[in-house]
């Protein structure tokens, strides 16, 4: 089939600034102009084939470097028709072109009155889409990089009725809610906070990020920024307990015989465990030195307490008495347990505390 010469005049329904419009959004918003023209393209095709019956005649050509649009139907040339929405007689036919011959097709403009509203909604609406899905599709790709993993984050406002932070991540927005802030939190807008991305989204929403500051993670991240040798893989964190924003337990081991654990977490003169606790708000860190024999960790997990002696029983279960000094009983359960209860917790074992006295 010989196709007939084109005639087809280009239509004037987006013009320079559209063009350029959209390839500002190309680069403030990090939105592909060729998935816009794409999207834009297909609309105008589904909007206007109606008024054919849904037939696959009608054409969208889109040339952003000629910054030209051209949309038209496209007809057989027929002897005789058997479809009027499709065919045109070689006499309707050279009506839009001279050379036209039967068994080629003719390209009919579409310049209705009504179809440069159509463009014009069109376009602005697959935009207004595009841009949606473009950013849920960046949001999905920041987050979902930065998985179970320590990021700085902007607030951007707070929500007076909840307490709730809206906060910038990248490119990428998330809440922040008041249940997963610290108690000693204070957010102000523009304010550089901690935060931990907790889970990301799924196949049904994937623009989103759970993303939380007391989760033990965070604390974990944390000693990794500010202790090398973590990053380098000398010391090891073996298990956080925490009660966000009140004290925290960590554990940690040495793959160096001539480095101490504690000593590295700690740092000069306070120095790495003290940016923590800022970090933190003033929660409280504990840096407990882990051991295979179980007596002895459990006792380093005990601390700032003394402890006498850690027994364990006999029977194979993880539980365990240690005894301390009369003077220490009380800082070795803690306010309301607490202590005891986040030693447990590190340890994984059940703890129970005697005084000396009372053994």
């Amino acid at each position: 089939m010989r196709r007939a010469k084109n005639t087809v005049p280009e239509n004037p329904y987006l013009n320079k600034d559209f063009f350029e419009a959209v390839k500002m959004l190309e680069e403030t918003k990090g939105i592909s102009s060729e998935y816009l023209f794409e999207k834009i393209n297909a609309a105008i095709i589904s909007a206007t084939r109606n008024t054919y019956q849904n037939r696959d005649i009608v054409v969208c050509e889109i040339k952003p470097e000629e910054q030209t649009m051209r949309v038209y139907v496209r007809k057989n040339v027929v002897e005789e028709i058997e479809d009027e929405i499709t065919d045109l007689t070689l006499e309707e036919a050279r009506a839009y072109d001279e050379n036209a011959v039967v068994g080629g097709t003719v390209e009919i403009p579409l310049e209705t009155k009504n179809f440069g509203r159509i463009v014009a909604q069109t376009a602005k609406s697959v935009i207004r889409q595009g841009i949606r899905e473009a950013e849920r599709e960046l949001m999905n790709k920041e987050f979902a990089s930065r998985k179970h993993e320590l990021v700085t984050a902007k607030v951007i406002s707070v929500y007076l009725d909840t307490g709730d932070a809206r906060i910038e991540i990248g490119r990428a927005e998330a809440t922040l809610p008041k249940s997963e802030q610290l108690p000693n939190d204070d957010l102000k807008a523009d304010q550089l906070i901690k935060v931990y991305v907790a889970s990301v989204g799924d196949e049904t929403n994937p623009a989103y990020a759970s993303v939380t500051r007391r989760h033990p993670g965070l604390v974990k991240r944390l000693f990794e920024t500010e202790v090398p040798e973590i990053y380098d893989g000398i010391v090891e964190i073996v298990s956080v307990s925490r009660e966000a924003g009140s004290r925290t337990k960590i554990a940690v081991k040495s793959n160096d015989e001539n480095v101490d654990p504690v000593g590295a977490c700690i740092g000069p003169k306070g120095s790495r465990v003290s940016n923590v606790v800022d970090s933190l708000c003033g929660e409280k860190i504990d840096v407990v030195k882990y051991s295979d024999d179980p007596a002895e960790y459990i006792a380093g997990a005990l601390a700032p307490a003394s402890v006498i002696s850690v027994t364990v029983a006999e029977d194979g279960a993880r539980a365990c008495m240690a005894v301390v000094p009369d003077n220490q009983l009380s800082l070795a359960i803690g306010n309301k347990g607490q202590n005891v209860r986040l030693a447990a917790k590190l340890t994984g074992w059940k703890i129970d505390i005697k005084s000396e006295s009372q053994v």
